[in-house]
């Protein structure tokens, strides 16, 4: 199983968060990524975020990136989205 947790901050304190599972054995992760991504950002009733090179390189390192307002197209009312990959399935 593959499980991502999503949480909101604002003024330094978690606001928000849910985890998201994908239980699809046919996508590979990163797929995967996106799909609970998506989901994340239906139950926060958020855009989507557009991953720029600094999420993705610490998304490759980290396995977690933050998603701050220059990711967002609309104007958020939070400091960041935070992603972060608790469960893989290998």
């Amino acid at each position: 199983m593959f499980r991502m947790w999503g949480k909101i901050f604002k003024e330094n304190r978690l606001v928000k968060d849910t985890v998201i599972c994908c239980e699809d054995l046919s996508l590979n992760r990163t797929r995967k990524v996106y799909a609970t991504l998506d989901d994340i950002c239906v139950e926060f009733d958020l855009q989507t975020p557009i991953w720029l090179e600094k999420n993705k390189k610490e998304f490759i390192e980290l396995s977690k990136t933050r998603f701050h307002q220059d990711s967002f197209i609309e104007e958020i009312d939070f400091d960041f989205l935070e992603i972060q990959v608790i469960e893989e399935d290998y």
